[in-house]
């Protein structure tokens, strides 16, 4: 088997096989297919897709290329949930501890972010004490026990993923479906879920900007999950303004707690409701949404959500009495207000602008060796289709230092586009994804 005549089988659209899609990443990982061959690949790639089965195949062949982790001393259906990523989205916050009282195992690990804020990592860090990283047995022991244990990525897991990825980045062969989806995938498979339930974000906030790509998308993903044997769902959601209110690390948190105590923002709420009743069916805790959802908003109302994320933060070494309390968790120096130059109704907010806002404060990544300030963020007062009056409150910046304020306020002001008629809300979401097809809402 030679590399050149798989790059050619594939630059003429035709179906590779298992044997040849094993050859070229198993290669690329151990350094028999050099780089340049498997750039010329995936740009084949790029060009021509792949099929639900090549797509499966080169998926589970990146996530056997490192660690896998075996989940199965954990009694229960294990349901994982990823999200695509967008701004001020803390759901994993709120939906690891409610849906552990709901009665789902959730044994997951997260990620750091880079780029507009941290990952959830970053923001369980802005909790003292919480250890991101245990033991595998500690990790298994723990869910177990208490139901939920959120730790970081395990340094091996998806090697040949982190490789390609790396390759794609530097060849313009990121935008490619079947790519994105066996990436994201082989992350979740190699992380041992039963169950997968995916939020795939929409807009300007998102990776893929328009709702077709989003269920382009979203199907490539749930057909991976299918062809492996692992029950898939995906979600999606608007990203065409920020997640909530508050954007940060520590600020997230913050607002993760107040939802678990039922007054956190609307939308935050709604769409964690969303994502956690499929979690509860594939948990197999519930046999349709409605009836999850009911047992999802009473965890909130009895406050055994709020009571299971102090037993994961106890159990991780944090203290315990900064989500009783959260003026402990840090907060920043100073409060500078955004202000409105016109009058008008909200019609968008430009979502990855007001990232890159939150970022310039310190809240996220510009480079991988960049340190975040977990204190720092922003205040959204205004959403889309709130009525703004010339020097109105558009946002709050959280500032430590001060050195790029000018340009943050610049960020903000310019992500808020203003309609001189009222506007309507946004859907939050737009379509569901299974494996029995697409459900849209718009």
């Amino acid at each position: 088997m030679r590399a050149v005549d798989i790059i050619q089988k594939k630059r003429e659209g035709k179906e590779l096989t298992p044997e040849e899609i094993t050859f070229m990443v198993r290669g690329y990982s151990e350094g028999n297919v050099p780089d340049y061959q498997v750039a010329a690949w995936a740009m084949a790639i790029y060009f021509q897709g792949m099929s639900a089965k090549e797509t499966a195949q080169l998926t589970l062949e990146m996530a056997k290329s490192g660690d896998q982790i075996d989940l199965s001393p954990i009694a229960g259906v294990k349901v994982d949930k990823h999200s695509t990523g967008g701004v001020g989205d803390k759901t994993t916050l709120i939906l690891a501890p409610m849906v552990a009282a709901a009665g789902v195992p959730v044994a997951k690990m997260s990620g750091r972010g880079l780029g507009h804020t941290g990952g959830t990592i970053d923001k369980l860090e802005a909790i003292a004490g919480y250890q991101v990283e245990l033991p595998r047995e500690t990790f298994i022991n723990q869910v177990n026990e208490i139901g939920v244990s959120l730790i970081g990525q395990s340094g091996n897991i998806t090697p040949a993923d982190k490789k390609l990825y790396a390759l794609r980045d530097v060849t313009a062969t990121v935008e490619s479906i079947p790519l994105i989806a066996s990436s994201v995938m082989s992350k979740k498979i190699a992380a041992g879920a039963d169950a997968i339930v995916l939020d795939v974000k929409t807009g300007s906030g998102a990776f893929m900007k328009t709702l077709d790509d989003s269920i382009a998308l979203a199907q490539a993903m749930v057909d991976i999950g299918t062809e492996v044997g692992r029950d898939t769902v995906a979600i999606i959601s608007d990203m065409d303004q920020p997640l909530g209110h508050l954007i940060g690390n520590g600020l997230e948190v913050e607002e993760a707690i107040a939802t678990l105590h039922g007054k956190g923002p609307e939308d935050l709420h709604e769409l964690s409701m969303i994502l956690g009743s499929h979690m509860v069916v594939l948990g197999k805790q519930a046999s349709t949404t409605e009836e999850a959802r009911e047992i999802l908003e009473k965890t909130i109302a009895d406050g055994s959500a709020f009571e299971r994320l102090k037993q994961l933060v106890q159990a991780q070494g944090g203290d315990v009495s900064m989500v009783e309390d959260t003026a402990k968790l840090p907060h920043a120096a100073k409060r500078i207000e955004v202000l409105a130059e016109n009058d008008g109704y909200v019609s968008s907010i430009e979502a990855e602008s007001i990232g890159i806002a939150a970022m310039l404060l310190g809240a996220g990544r510009e480079t991988k060796e960049s340190v975040i300030d977990l204190a720092v963020g922003l205040d959204l007062r205004k959403k889309v289709a709130d009525e703004v009056k010339k020097g109105d409150v558009l946002a709050i910046l959280h500032v430590n230092d001060e050195s790029r304020v000018e340009e943050s306020k610049q960020r903000i002001i310019q992500a808020y586009q203003l309609s001189a008629e009222p506007v309507e809300e946004k859907p939050l979401v737009y379509a569901i994804v299974t494996k029995d097809g697409v459900q849209r809402f718009v």
